[in-house]
C-alpha cells in the first residue's frame, strides 16, 4: 500500500480535486471537492496526497457551526469526507483518517477533540470512523437525508 500524508489545500491540486467523483450512493452523502470552493474564516481544506496525488478530501472547521455537534469550545468539525472513487479500497481513507489525529495536534494544537456527523444508513463510514478511534457521543442530529450519529475523536 502506497503512503499517504495530509496537507492544506493548495491551487496546485485544485484540478485533480475538481475531477474527484463518487458513485451516486456515496455522492448523497457528502459534498465533492468541487463543490467546496468558497471557504470561509475558519474552514480548512485537508487533501490526502498519494504520492503527491490527490486520492482523497475533507474539510475541519473552527466555526460556529461546531457547537451543533460539540459543547466542547476546543473541538473542531469534520465534514466533506470523500475518497475520489478511483482510488477507493485501496486503503486511503482508513490511512488518512488514521493520521487525522496527528495532523490536528500539529496544524492546530488548540484542538483538543474532532467532531462529526455520519448518516445512520452510511455503514462504511462509520464502520471507518471507529476504526481510527472515532466514538458514538449518543449524540443525534436530523440532516439533509435523515438521522446522523455525532462521533468524537479526542486528541
Amino acid at each position: 500500500m502506497k503512503a499517504v500524508e495530509l496537507v492544506h489545500f493548495s491551487k496546485e491540486n485544485e484540478t485533480q480535486l475538481h475531477s474527484f467523483e463518487l458513485p451516486k450512493e456515496q455522492e448523497k452523502f457528502t459534498a465533492l471537492p468541487k463543490k467546496v470552493t468558497n471557504v470561509i474564516d475558519g474552514q480548512y481544506r485537508i487533501v490526502i496526497l498519494s504520492e503527491n496525488e490527490p486520492v482523497g478530501f475533507f474539510l475541519i472547521h473552527a466555526t460556529e457551526r461546531v457547537k451543533e455537534y460539540s459543547d466542547n469550545p476546543r473541538a473542531m468539525l469534520l465534514t466533506a469526507f470523500s475518497i475520489n472513487h478511483a482510488h477507493q479500497g485501496k486503503g486511503y481513507a482508513k490511512q488518512g483518517m488514521s493520521l487525522i489525529n496527528e495532523f490536528v495536534q500539529k496544524e492546530f494544537p488548540d484542538c483538543n477533540e474532532i467532531v462529526l456527523a455520519v448518516n445512520h444508513k452510511n455503514i462504511p463510514a462509520q464502520k471507518l470512523y471507529m476504526k481510527v478511534g472515532f466514538q458514538d457521543t449518543g449524540r443525534r442530529k436530523i440532516g439533509r437525508i435523515g438521522e446522523q450519529y455525532i462521533m468524537a475523536l479526542s486528541l
